[in-house]
């Protein structure tokens, strides 16, 4: 029987493969960014470094909705031809 990789934040190891289940983990944990909050705060982040990140991710994030959105609108497959009759 296959078992599921993950079920809340548990690591199956099979057949004795302790490598590719570290790398399951490693990477669960990166996707949910564990990493990087446990970068942040292993030091003292200074109150004005904690606003640059936060205005920097809100753009970012801004950023990325947009272009996301951009590349949606280009994408579509209904739109009408910009020049009909010029193949």
């Amino acid at each position: 029987m296959k078992h599921i990789k993950f079920i809340a934040r548990t690591v199956f190891v099979q057949n004795n493969n302790v490598e590719e289940a570290c790398r399951v983990l490693n990477r669960i944990l990166g996707k949910e960014e564990i990493f990087d909050q446990f970068r942040r705060t292993r030091y003292y982040e200074k109150p004005f470094q904690v606003r640059r990140r936060v205005n920097f991710e809100k753009c970012k994030s801004i950023y990325n909705e947009d272009m996301d959105r951009k590349i949606q609108f280009i994408l579509r497959k209904n739109r009408v031809e910009p020049f009909p009759g010029c193949n």
